[in-house]
């Protein structure tokens, strides 16, 4: 019978508390009175704190974007800068390479001219050597002729006077 009894009563007795009709306006007031709770503390601690964080991390994404911003403006300045002085580098060291060609074509000329100046001193000097040459040859050619037509003259069995050979050596010798 005890059996009974305990079956009976777990008939009787309803299944989850929560789907007992009887107790289902305690459950809706607390139901409310939580949700408000929820809602105030909400409202007045958790959220003006995230909103608080969102704020900041706005304002630091903000921040950072008219940093890298202004970082991009100063990139560009420095790359204008740099096309700037390389420009002006490339111009001036146009202008080196032009004043060094310049002085080395002057130091080239004078060296030159000085070159052809002692050129043409010992072009002077060897032609002048050349015609001293030319006229000891032409003197030690009289010379000779005059020997050798003596000697020639002499040869044969002629007589010929110094005077004679001498003027038919310079006769021939002039053509």
């Amino acid at each position: 019978m005890a059996t009974e009894t305990t079956s009976a009563a777990a008939d009787a007795a309803p299944g989850m508390p929560q789907l007992d009709f009887s107790t289902w306006g305690n459950q809706i007031f607390w139901l409310v009175l939580a949700l408000i709770a929820t809602y105030l503390i909400l409202s007045r601690v958790a959220l003006p704190r995230i909103g608080a964080v969102l704020a900041e991390r706005q304002g630091t994404i903000t921040n950072d974007i008219a940093a890298a911003e202004d970082l991009k403006v100063k990139a560009a300045e420095a790359e204008e800068a740099y096309k700037k002085a390389l420009v002006d580098a490339r111009a001036e060291a146009q202008r080196i390479v032009a004043e060094t060609k310049a002085d080395i074509q002057a130091d080239l000329d004078t060296a030159i001219a000085k070159a052809d100046a002692e050129i043409a001193a010992k072009s002077a000097e060897s032609q002048k050597a050349i015609d001293e040459i030319r006229a000891g040859a032409l003197d030690s050619v009289k010379v000779v002729a005059k020997d050798t037509a003596k000697e020639i003259v002499a040869a044969m069995g002629g007589k010929a006077d110094a005077k004679t050979v001498t003027s038919a050596v310079t006769a021939r010798m002039k053509g």
